[in-house]
């Protein structure tokens, strides 16, 4: 008899170390595969992050700033304004030909795009008013190129980079025809496809005895 109860209670042990075991081995399993899927997640939102935090500094970085803004009196009135714009430090390459100008008299605003036709590698040996790349339309600007070291900026394909400048050219007599009266408050706005806009705001001067103004 009591070899029988020894004999049982063996088997009983025995029976419970391999439950015990299984029991291990598949925890360890669990274990394993939450953790691939956890690694898994981990390493997705890392590359997200990565993604979304290099987006969001090309995108504050990147943009176009307004230098200057020059204006002609043809007649009595600014016919023509060239705006003097270039890369935003640490901006990425600016794409002219993706890039809008918004202009507006507090009346009307438009919306100009790039015209290939309308394009100089140079201004003029006579001035830039004298350079042919003023549009004749009122949706459309052109470029002079005053400064591109590496010749990115073509009249296919004008890309602006670091150290380029370069003049937007436009025909207000044409968007505001006749042209530009004397106190005459003008906004607007360059904007690149991506980065921040180059914002400009100015008055015409009271009088109009010169020829050539600075008006931003």
């Amino acid at each position: 008899m009591k070899n029988i109860k020894k004999m049982l209670k063996e088997d009983d042990i025995g029976d419970m170390g391999i439950g015990a075991m299984i029991v291990f081995i598949a925890m360890v399993l669990v274990a394993g595969i939450a953790a691939s899927v956890l690694i898994q997640t981990a390493n997705r939102l890392e590359i997200q992050a990565m993604k979304t935090g290099q987006q969001t500094t090309n995108e504050v970085a990147t943009g176009v700033g307004i230098e200057d803004i020059t204006g002609e009196v043809v007649g009595a009135t600014i016919g023509n304004i060239a705006i003097t714009v270039s890369p935003r430090s640490g901006s990425m390459d600016v794409d002219l030909s993706n890039t809008v100008v918004e202009i507006s008299n507090s009346g009307t605003k438009y919306i100009l795009s790039y015209d290939v036709n309308s394009y100089a590698a140079a201004p003029d040996a006579t001035g830039v008013f004298a350079t042919a790349a003023f549009p004749a339309a009122d949706n459309l600007f052109g470029v002079i190129v005053l400064e591109d070291a590496d010749g990115s900026c073509i009249a296919a394909n004008p890309v602006i980079n670091r150290g380029d400048h370069v003049l937007l050219t436009l025909s207000s007599a044409t968007i505001f025809a006749p042209g530009l009266a004397q106190r005459t408050d003008i906004w607007g706005r360059v904007i690149p496809e991506t980065g921040a806009p180059g914002v400009f705001a100015f008055r015409t001067p009271a009088t109009y005895s010169e020829t050539i103004y600075d008006l931003y």
